[in-house]
């Protein structure tokens, strides 16, 4: 690439009939002075470029990284709503079971008591019934005691 130098430095030959040599001169200074901007904002841009990719670059570094961040975030949300319902529906579970033998014990008592009650009554029943013979019995002998003493 050409330089601003390159071109102050540029020694043409001269000849008989060639241009004037002033008027080259202040058109190669003009040249060179135009030159020399261009050159400099060219520079200048490249670094511009240069600061602006490795911006870009981090700001898409930092998208990347966000974007992971937020499929984590996403996949552990749908994790935890999964393992609450799976807690959820064990201790439910667990519930049930618990409430069944409840249930069951409290039948198995109800079970137990009717016969006990049961038992009760028809030793109740014996009992009467036998208070009746013996105090029939007792009767009778009064009467026959009595008869005889008349």
């Amino acid at each position: 690439m050409l330089t601003p130098l390159d071109i102050h430095n540029k020694e043409f030959k001269k000849n008989f009939r060639g241009y004037n040599e002033e008027e080259v001169d202040q058109f190669l200074d003009k040249v060179i002075k135009d030159y020399e901007k261009l050159y400099r904002e060219n520079i200048e841009l490249k670094e511009t470029l240069e600061r602006l990719s490795s911006k870009l670059e981090h700001y898409q570094s930092m998208e990347n990284t966000l974007n992971n961040t937020l499929v984590i975030a996403q996949e552990t949300a749908e994790e935890v709503k999964l393992n609450a319902k799976k807690e959820t529906e064990l201790i439910l579970k667990e519930a049930e079971i618990s409430a069944q033998k409840v249930v069951e014990e409290a039948i198995s008592k109800v079970r137990k008591f009717t016969s006990e009650y049961e038992e009760m009554q028809r030793q109740t029943q014996i009992y009467r019934s036998r208070m009746r013979t013996l105090l029939q019995a007792q009767l009778d002998m009064l009467k026959t005691s009595e008869e005889e003493e008349n």
